[in-house]
């Protein structure tokens, strides 16, 4: 039986999606305090959540994508490719060249909000020594003061944005 799959939009409608929220390909669900994704999202963090690329299918709007890629901010100095709806502004997913076979999603775009809740629930937050002082983190979520996803790794300070 193939893993169940959901879909994501953007705030026009143009871009539509779909993924995984099952199985192999779904890679993991996180929120992200760095404040490179706070700068990207206009927000305090960010919810995401990883999948294998070869899993992401566009439904529509592929061509009304606009990428945009810098190192600048990034403490690993990887690459990010962030994919945007030309229309309306909407990031619908960032490619590392960390990690060049995953796309991470934002949970908030995913057209199902009951997914939110159960199969793309946060397991992991990372980055915690950036978090507001408000926010104290989801329950029962893992908390990790840097980047979960490679280990403690050095950062680089990039004069900008620290991750």
């Amino acid at each position: 039986m193939a893993p169940e799959r959901a879909t994501a939009s953007c705030f026009c409608g143009a871009v539509k999606l779909e993924f995984p929220v099952e199985g192999v390909d779904l890679v993991d669900t996180f929120i992200c305090n760095c404040t490179d994704c706070r700068t990207i999202t206009a927000s305090m963090f960010a919810s995401n959540f990883i999948i294998k690329n070869s899993s992401l299918k566009h439904l529509s709007g592929e061509d009304k994508l606009t990428k945009f890629a810098q190192s600048q901010t990034i403490a690993t100095g990887s690459t990010m490719e962030n994919s945007f709806c030309s229309v309306c502004g909407t990031l619908m997913y960032r490619r590392s060249s960390g990690f060049p076979t995953n796309s991470v999603l934002r949970i908030g775009t995913v057209d199902d909000f009951n997914l939110h809740d159960t199969k793309l629930k946060p397991r992991i937050e990372q980055f915690t020594k950036d978090r507001v002082g408000w926010f104290h983190g989801g329950e029962g979520v893992k908390q990790v003061e840097g980047n979960y996803y490679t280990g403690g790794k050095e950062w680089k300070d990039t004069g900008k944005h620290k991750m």
